[in-house]
């Protein structure tokens, strides 16, 4: 099967966009959103997350307790928890659309018109799951470099830091705003491909019928008229 430009738009973009989804489910489910290091205990790390915090500590085990009450967790975490659950509606709905207006994607009920609209509409719900991802993930990280700056918490007192989850959140919002991106890119070009064929209509006009196929031409006799 020979992929045209336009094809190779798409599968790109689905490719990126499912890429996306995957680091944003897996960001969504770490606790590593924010790490604590104690100087007096270098054994135990303390970790936090959406759903819970974590007590790591080496050569023992890992104890992890979920937040018990959704009104007691920062306001960071409150919105964070919407916005990363409506990110991943609009990245599966988008996927879901983009995938049927695919150019690979063939059913014959569906016309080419309506295709390029599932993938246009798929392309803005994967943009728009980028920024759901990206805003609470840079609000977590803004609030954690204003605590760990802040002049009125005692030096003695540790300090929250940035968590793995959080550079993986930013790459889901990266790829899944690339694969939007090129998804809307790839409706734009369907939609010149659709276009082409009536533009293109031939000027020419249709062989008279004293032309031959083989490009010699005769007279026609006029009715009534005999051959000679």
């Amino acid at each position: 099967m020979s992929w045209s430009f336009h094809g190779k738009t798409q599968l790109g973009g689905l490719l990126l966009s499912l890429l996306g989804c995957v680091c944003l489910c897996i960001t969504t489910i770490l606790p590593q959103w924010k790490t604590l290091s104690l100087e007096l205990n270098e054994m135990e790390t303390w970790t936090m997350g959406l759903w819970k915090v974590c007590v790591d500590q080496e050569e023992i085990a890992t104890v992890c307790k979920a937040f018990e009450s959704f009104l007691s967790l920062p306001r960071e975490l409150q919105a964070s928890r919407i916005l990363m659950v409506a990110s991943h509606g609009l990245g599966l709905v988008g996927l879901l659309l983009s995938g049927f207006g695919a150019e690979f994607f063939q059913f014959h009920r569906i016309r080419r018109v309506l295709k390029r609209r599932f993938c246009l509409l798929g392309g803005t719900l994967e943009a728009s799951a980028a920024a759901t991802t990206l805003l609470p993930v840079s609000w977590v990280a803004y609030t954690t470099i204003q605590d760990f700056w802040d002049d009125s918490i005692p030096e003695i007192v540790p300090r929250w830091e940035f968590g793995d989850a959080l550079y993986l959140g930013w790459a889901a919002g990266v790829f899944l705003a690339l694969g939007g991106l090129l998804l809307i890119f790839s409706a734009y070009l369907g939609k010149e491909d659709v276009s082409s064929p009536h533009m293109a209509v031939s000027t020419t006009a249709p062989p008279s019928p004293a032309q031959v196929s083989d490009g010699s031409f005769y007279l026609m006799p006029r009715p009534g008229t005999p051959f000679t």
